[in-house]
């Protein structure tokens, strides 16, 4: 069991920064670290996962009418690998916002290059 434990912990301690808020419009980035990776050495497909639920909801709060409730469907297309040192950018986007559920666009690009590394989407029921 420890050793489970100790994998999974570094997905919950994600250190990323904000680089803007807008209502439906979330930008932030995170350099990967080698916590982060499989291994391969890549950014991992679980925590690029977890990267788009995080992010799109964090972009549901920023709405004008957002209580976010759980995950409906979420799918992730990989693309290319974010390697260690690499910085990435996570925008999410909310597409459309209807009275109990929400569609948002999640894409992970490399900073220096734009890249892009996956592309999720989500779909979220709103509480009220």
């Amino acid at each position: 069991v420890s050793k489970i434990h100790k994998l999974f912990i570094p997905f919950l301690v994600i250190q990323m920064k904000l680089l803007s808020a807008t209502p439906g419009k979330i930008v932030c980035e995170m350099k990967v670290e080698e916590e982060h990776t499989n291994r391969g050495g890549t950014l991992h497909g679980g925590l690029t996962a977890t990267l788009v639920d995080v992010v799109s909801t964090a972009a549901l709060l920023y709405t004008e009418r957002a209580v976010p409730g759980v995950s409906v469907d979420m799918n992730i297309t990989y693309t290319s690998a974010a390697k260690i040192g690499e910085e990435i950018l996570i925008t999410a986007q909310i597409l459309k916002q209807g009275r109990n559920i929400a569609f948002a666009s999640v894409d992970l690009t490399n900073k220096a290059t734009g890249k892009l590394i996956a592309q999720g989407r989500h779909t979220k029921y709103i509480g009220s």
